[in-house]
């Protein structure tokens, strides 16, 4: 059995949408659709190899080069950092329970909200202890400056 190129074309084109499902970069796609208009072009016209390439480089540089910054805007999504900062913003005023002992030179730990977080204080308190969280101590908000109810 004798593969036609333009059959070749469109197999290695289905090759490169495996390759971009299996690792998503947003790359591969586009050389998917420059071998499938390489396929469609060498259906249509008997062309010699070396133009086949060319197609397919000209096709996918061109596509990649200008619709892989529309694509990723429009595929990629939102990122939730708003949400994890109103989330933490909303802990300041809370009152929480010490879960590890906290000291003025070493960080301790609080439950809040469902979670574990790092706790500092200017004063030495015990496990089991009620306290109000104040403000994040770190720029992550991960750590949180806290003070006896």
């Amino acid at each position: 059995m004798i593969l036609s190129p333009s059959l070749i074309w469109f197999l290695v084109g289905v090759a490169f949408l495996i390759a971009e499902i299996i690792m998503p970069s947003f790359v591969l796609i586009f050389f998917t659709a420059g071998c499938w208009i390489s396929a469609l072009v060498v259906w249509l016209f008997d062309i010699e190899l070396t133009n086949q390439i060319l197609i397919f480089l000209m096709a996918s540089l061109i596509l990649l080069f200008t619709l892989r910054k529309y694509s990723l805007k429009t595929f990629k999504g939102k990122t939730t950092y708003d949400i994890d900062d109103h989330y933490r913003d909303s802990m300041i005023g809370q009152t929480v329970i010490v879960t590890k002992k906290i000291e003025p030179d070493k960080p301790g730990e609080i439950k809040g909200m469902g979670s574990f977080w790092r706790a500092t204080a200017n004063e030495e308190i015990e496990k089991g202890i009620p306290v109000s969280i104040v403000k994040k101590a770190s720029e992550g908000g991960l750590t949180f400056e806290v003070k006896p109810v």
